[in-house]
């Protein structure tokens, strides 16, 4: 952190058990009738040093309620887009969907353009990708689902770094990347599942709000 490529950048792994309190079992797939669960998961968040180099999210996750289903998704969010790198990220995403079901691509865009917007700004988090929940069919084939599309991310995000990281930046990009950031962190701290989930399970602090910039301003 704090170097040439990543200004903040975490990856989380996870795995809690307990009990849902009160109503918010009741928001969780499985978990209105029997509050109990078990969740396991692996995150990553990095903001990049480089405005040119776009900040980017990804999850894979299993959850274990009355019913057993994976989630999970990537999403690109780039302070200057750049159609080409935008354009890589969704075709790597749309093979290892593909690979799958063909049907899967453009029901899962869809999904993370809807889920990764900000209501209150009218604007989306970023360029989007993929964002996927509730797969409780056959268990092998859901996480060999999930499996791929976090090596699909493995594949396409170190690509757009190396292609990025030496393009020159000004304070003009600066301040738009950290204009960009504070949108981030609203999305994060007002709609964000992740955020909530970690908080109302007793997780730890820390770890949960990894996600949050480094820096961020609001004019």
């Amino acid at each position: 952190m704090k170097g040439k490529v990543f200004e903040k950048v975490g990856v989380n792994v996870s795995t809690v058990e307990g009990t849902f309190e009160g109503d918010f079992a009741k928001s969780i797939h499985g978990a209105g009738e029997d509050p109990r669960f078990f969740a396991t998961g692996i995150s990553l968040v990095a903001h990049m040093t480089n405005p040119h180099v776009p900040a980017v999210h990804m999850n894979c996750r299993f959850l274990n309620t009355t019913k057993r289903w994976f989630g999970g998704g990537g999403d690109l969010n780039p302070p200057l887009p750049i159609e080409e790198d935008t354009a890589d990220f969704h075709a790597t995403m749309k093979a290892a969907c593909d690979a799958h079901d063909p049907a899967h691509y453009e029901r899962f865009r869809e999904w993370a353009e809807t889920y990764f917007y900000i209501p209150h700004r009218k604007v989306g988090r970023g360029v989007g990708g993929i964002f996927f929940d509730h797969l409780d069919g056959d268990f092998e084939s859901n996480f060999a689902f999930t499996r791929d599309v976090g090596e699909a991310f493995l594949d396409a995000y170190p690509r757009i770094v190396r292609r990025r990281i030496d393009t020159p930046f000004d304070a003009a990009d600066e301040a738009r990347m950290l204009e960009w950031r504070g949108r981030y962190a609203e999305f994060n701290l007002v709609y964000d599942r992740g955020t909530l989930f970690g908080l109302k399970t007793g997780g730890n602090i820390d770890a949960i709000l990894m996600s949050l910039p480094p820096r961020a301003t609001w004019s």
